[in-house]
């Protein structure tokens, strides 16, 4: 039987989750839990690169939230691992020596640490040495594929080439992985502005952005009927304006229908009616998945026993690849 390709997926648990994480990514990933190895690890490392804004007990929290989220939207931790960063400590010490062989000038033109550390007048290190943590984090598990979105590629590319400058100065130790783009049609944009993708940062910041996971009905139906469309109302998807290209494509991808079976529905009706049928299918689809999520969360030893189970299982793998880079580099 041939052996399926190895998927790393990190999560930060900063900020709400919303319906862009749901249907540009963890929906997906659950489909390809027959065709592909998932590993997926809520990044709280990560978190940590701007501590000022970091609450010690919202981070526990959150790290668990993320991991009832995915659980309660079809992520199965039989078929798939699901672990908290911190808790597989060959994470930290691979990106240690992966720091010893990063040349300075890599990190200082990336493009993330540029604009996050603008304006700022003291920048931890960690912020800097966050794609460093970010390549440990998949070149640990032998990973041969990275999902990842325009704003990401930057750093799989360092990451391959730190695979592939480790692997010249010490031997043949590291997979080198490969981006894996996300499918047509999984990119949710904006619900107040359509030409940027709906994010964490900007749903906190504005309550039209986005629809959380966690919404009432009510709060999804008022979201969306703010959605921005235009004055117009055409459903052609090759001219119909940015917003409602995107609430149609919301609706498919919630529905398993064509955008075209959709624009052919509602075509000649004005976009009201879009986008309450938009409401309703994202309410229905998030019902089940918060009912499932309280369940999760309301029992903690069951949670631990998924956590703990899943870190035991990428120990192997992650302890593995760390005596391949201990005897390499001739520590341990």
């Amino acid at each position: 039987m041939a052996q399926l390709p190895r998927v790393f997926s990190g999560v930060q648990p900063t900020g709400r989750l919303h319906l862009g994480n749901l249907l540009g990514a963890i929906k997906p990933w659950v489909r390809h839990q027959a065709d592909r190895d998932n590993i997926f690890c809520v990044v709280d490392l990560h978190a940590l690169t701007i501590p000022e804004a970091i609450d010690p007990a919202v981070l526990r929290r959150r790290s668990r939230e993320v991991v009832a989220t995915f659980l309660a939207a079809g992520i199965d931790p039989m078929r798939s691992r699901l672990f908290i960063q911190s808790h597989v400590r060959q994470h930290t010490e691979l990106a240690w020596v992966l720091n010893c062989v990063t040349p300075l000038g890599w990190l200082e033109r990336m493009t993330q640490f540029k604009s996050k550390s603008e304006g700022r007048g003291n920048v931890g290190t960690g912020l800097l040495d966050y794609p460093v943590l970010m390549a440990a984090d998949i070149l640990l598990y032998d990973t041969a594929l990275v999902p990842v979105g325009d704003d990401q590629r930057q750093h799989i590319e360092l990451t391959r080439d730190l695979a592939l400058r480790f692997n010249h100065m010490f031997g043949d130790t590291f997979v080198v992985p490969k981006a894996s783009i996300p499918e047509a049609g999984a990119r949710v944009m904006g619900l107040d502005d359509p030409t940027v993708k709906m994010s964490k940062s900007l749903a906190d910041e504005r309550p039209s952005h986005a629809v959380f996971l966690d919404d009432t009905p009510k709060k999804v139906r008022k979201t969306i009927m703010r959605a921005v469309t235009d004055s117009g109302c055409t459903y052609d998807p090759e001219t119909a304006s940015p917003g409602v290209v995107n609430l149609m494509g919301i609706l498919a991808a919630v529905t398993g229908r064509s955008v075209v079976d959709i624009a052919r529905e509602f075509d000649g009706q004005g976009y009201g009616y879009l986008k309450g049928a938009v409401a309703d299918a994202v309410a229905a689809e998030l019902e089940p998945l918060q009912a499932e999520y309280a369940r999760l969360m309301a029992d903690e030893a069951a949670l631990d026993a998924i956590l703990d189970d899943s870190a035991a299982r990428v120990r192997v793998i992650a302890e593995a690849t760390m005596t391949r880079v201990r005897a390499a580099v001739g520590i341990g």
